[in-house]
């Protein structure tokens, strides 16, 4: 029985053709990640660039009530006024500066 077993192959076919799927699933898999990796930061790319587009000035007015003869105040709110500037990575205006490559250093 035990040279029988020795001498069987009828598996190692299948053992090799089931790693050879297993490697090129995994290297699809890997590609397909990386792939949905960049969509996903494209996407929220595009969402950021839509949340600093938005124009955040506002202004409103203040008002004051006053008696007839215009002597006594009763109720008085002073108004606002705020102006958005542009901020520094607004819409992609900075650049992600990558060092430059360089060589390995020496292996002692």
């Amino acid at each position: 029985m035990l040279t029988k077993l020795f001498n069987d192959e009828t598996g190692f076919i299948v053992s090799a053709e089931l790693v050879l799927i297993a490697t090129i699933l995994v290297i699809g898999l890997v590609v397909g990640l990386s792939e949905v990796q960049h969509a996903v930061v494209s996407e929220l790319n595009d969402v950021g660039d839509a949340i600093g587009s938005l124009n955040q000035c506002y202004s409103f007015s203040g008002f004051s009530k006053r008696d007839r003869g215009g002597c006594v105040t009763h109720a008085h709110s002073v108004g606002s006024h705020f102006n958005d500037t542009v901020d520094d990575c607004d819409n992609n205006q900075c650049d992600i500066a990558c060092d430059a490559p360089s060589n390995e250093s020496p292996k002692w």
